[in-house]
């Protein structure tokens, strides 16, 4: 196609700003691609359907493609094609039929639909990525378009700033959380606009939770493989855009939809937390589509094998590894991050495969390019950062080995408490470091006991109800005979799979979630709860609902089985205690807090006790000199932990007060807040945990 040189006039433009960048005389865009011979702008109709011009960025500086276009206004749809060398084995995959997303697009409109043409090679070909493919990609690929970010009156909207040690995470999806939800109109529902509609914000204040963590809403398509089988990517863990929402979760408002989300729950006193996925792309790996990045520059925006470069290195398990230790790389990630906390007012991130971000060419480090630049960013370091710490890399798993300043999921928090409740023997010495905040792992380097990210279940592995109903994976819809989903699940069905009429199945399971979620939320560090978990919500035993958008995933609001409205009031209950309390939500390794470790005798624990495998019943006193003398707040407290599935007498050391009061007890949950005061002896009902306080 032409250009329309008489429709567009294009000027040198500025190469400083990455992107499609608006202003009041026209658009500026720029493209880094070090290896591009030469780039071509294309413009769209409003459907996206017709090329109207087809326009060459005439400069080229630093690496960067730029160009003016003056009198073009924001709205306008737009792509790129980049020519030069088709040439695998050396890393290049450069092919101009193929119209390219801009990785700075702040919007995209429509989704990829797939065909032959996104690939980049001819897919009949014998050797595959070897050959050249000819076929327009563009009537099936997703259109940027040019979006005006000072078009939206925030209306003095603040980040609640919640301190670390207050928070409460809450992990959830947009659609799954309000697909289902009565009070949320229909239009509604499965939007950005749902999730911040009043009643939710309502519900998320009423059980205590301070800060949402949202599944990837980064624009991502829905896999091919999914769509064959009818199935669609759920999670969303394949980003496109890293700077685009998922239209898939817009409302009536659009984009503004999710900014309305983002101010609502602020005025809420919520935070919203995005998990981030910037480790790799959906363009998969050499046999994979050419969609963005694998178009403009694949050398330098994926990391390739050293003395092969036609295969990329596979660090995800995805195909291939965004390359953080390229500058333009490691700016486009920070760039993007800065864009959703000043843009988009995001209060903070969890990174998916975050180990992969630290890693360089000779491996992790805590000192790497993006670890730094992070650390330094007057913007980025103020906002909370979370990392997955793994992948399946060479030195992959690294919990404890981020740098100052990074909280992390501590999957040994997940292990050690899901065996510990199962009374599995040994696991009492490693029980008690998780409780506490890990600080073997996290005492160090000034870090802080928040730096624990502690979770029972996440999105990935069984709910919590599942957790205590189900023996084995039963992911048979998700069309791949079982075999996807963890099998090392720590699970226990107490002798049915699957829902029971058993009254004394139920009534333990229902005890082991009261044990779990108060284990949780009494422990010290940052507490994630999984969405519908305080009311046990299941997905019939599937432990990768990845790609399940059905009622398997969604959260079912209605029809609720007995003693979730109880389960509720005892998550509400912990959390008030939580926030009540500073003994359970410790701050600091220095805060002059006393931990005294006891065995049932009624002494301290010994390293004979320590070292005795079965000796799994534990008690643990808490104790600060300096709250003695706060109104309402306890300066000693008792937890004892008794996982054996039959009772076990307990003494009581002396309390300040002479007498120690129950606060709350996972056995008798209707009584809970009236039992009796105890004295010197206290008979641990099976499997339950007793909270105490000076009377």
């Amino acid at each position: 196609m032409d250009a329309k040189l008489d429709q567009y006039r294009i000027e040198a433009g500025e190469w400083q700003q990455l992107g499609a960048v608006p202003d009041q005389d026209g658009v500026n865009f720029a493209l880094f691609s070090a290896h591009a011979e030469r780039v071509e702008l294309c413009l769209f109709d409003d459907s996206g359907s017709i090329e109207t011009a087809r326009i060459e960025l005439p400069e080229y500086t630093n690496e960067v493609w730029h160009g003016f276009i003056p009198g073009l206004k924001p709205g306008a749809l737009y792509g790129y094609r980049v020519h030069g060398p088709y040439d695998p084995a050396n890393g290049h995959r450069f092919n101009a039929n193929k119209l390219l997303i801009d990785p700075y697009a702040r919007e995209l409109v429509g989704d990829v639909a797939w065909s032959k043409a996104h690939f980049g090679y001819d897919i009949d070909a014998d050797e595959k990525d070897l050959s050249f493919s000819d076929s327009d990609s563009a009537p099936g690929m997703p259109k940027c378009r040019i979006v005006d970010p000072k078009a939206y009156d925030w209306k003095a909207d603040r980040g609640p700033s919640i301190p670390w040690s207050r928070t409460i995470f809450y992990e959830t999806h947009v659609k799954g959380f309000t697909q289902l939800h009565p009070a949320i109109p229909e239009n509604l529902r499965g939007t950005f606009e749902g999730l911040g509609h009043e009643a939710i914000v309502d519900y998320l204040k009423s059980i205590g939770i301070t800060s949402v963590e949202l599944l990837p809403i980064h624009f991502f398509p829905d896999d091919s493989h999914l769509t064959e089988k009818g199935l669609r990517n759920f999670w969303g863990y394949n980003s496109l855009g890293f700077f685009a929402p998922a239209t898939r979760y817009y409302g009536p408002r659009g984009m503004d939809g999710f900014r309305d989300m983002v101010r609502a729950l602020h005025d809420g006193g919520i935070e919203v937390i995005l998990d981030v996925v910037y480790n790799h792309t959906a363009e998969g790996n050499e046999l994979g589509p050419t969609l963005s990045l694998k178009g403009i520059d694949n050398f330098s925006y994926y990391r390739t094998l050293p003395d092969d470069h036609r295969y990329y290195i596979n660090d995800t398990g995805t195909g291939n590894t965004v390359n953080t230790s390229h500058p333009r790389v490691l700016q486009m990630v920070t760039d993007s991050l800065r864009y959703w906390v000043e843009e988009m007012h995001i209060d903070g991130f969890r990174f998916d495969l975050g180990t992969i971000l630290g890693r360089e060419p000779e491996g992790f480090d805590q000192r790497g390019g993006f670890f730094d630049a992070v650390s330094q960013d007057p913007v980025l370091s103020k906002v909370k950062l979370v990392g997955e710490p793994w992948d399946i890399g060479p030195g992959g798993y690294q919990v404890g080995g981020f740098p100052p300043g990074w909280a992390e999921w501590n999957d040994k928090y997940r292990d050690t408490v899901r065996d510990y409740w199962k009374d599995t023997d040994g696991t009492a010495p490693d029980f008690a470091a998780r409780l506490l905040g890990s600080g073997d792992i996290y005492d160090q380097r000034g870090r802080r006991p928040w730096a624990s990210v502690n979770f029972i279940s996440a999105h990935d592995g069984f709910t919590l109800n599942d957790l205590v109903s189900y023996n084995e994976k039963h992911n048979q819809a998700n069309g791949e005979d079982n075999k996807d989903g963890h099998s090392d699940n720590r699970s226990e069905n107490y002798g049915v799979e699957g829902p029971t009429d058993d009254a004394t199945i139920n009534a333990v399971r229902d005890q082991q979630k009261r044990n779990l979620l108060a284990t949780l939320l009494l422990s010290h560090g940052t507490p994630m709860l999984l969405a519908g978990d305080e009311f046990g919500r299941s997905q019939m035993g599937n432990n990768n609902g990845y790609c399940q958008d059905s009622e398997i995933s969604w959260v079912h609001w209605e029809n609720l089985p007995g003693g979730a409205e109880e389960l509720r009031g005892f998550v509400r209950q912990l959390t008030a205690l939580r926030a009540a309390q500073p003994l359970l939500r410790r701050e600091s390794w220095r805060d002059g807090m006393t931990v005294t470790w006891l065995n049932p005798g009624g002494g301290e624990q010994t390293e004979e006790h320590w070292q005795d495998e079965g000796g799994t019943t534990l008690g643990v006193r808490l104790s600060r000199e300096d709250l003695k003398h706060v109104d309402g707040v306890w300066s000693d407290t008792l937890i004892l932990f008794n996982p054996h599935d039959g009772p076990v007498p307990f003494t009581l050391p002396d309390s300040p007060s002479g007498t120690w009061a129950c606060a709350l007890t996972t056995a008798a949950i209707a009584e809970t807040g009236t039992s009796p005061d105890v004295h010197t002896v206290l008979e641990l009902p099976a499997r339950s945990l007793t909270l105490l306080h000076p009377a």
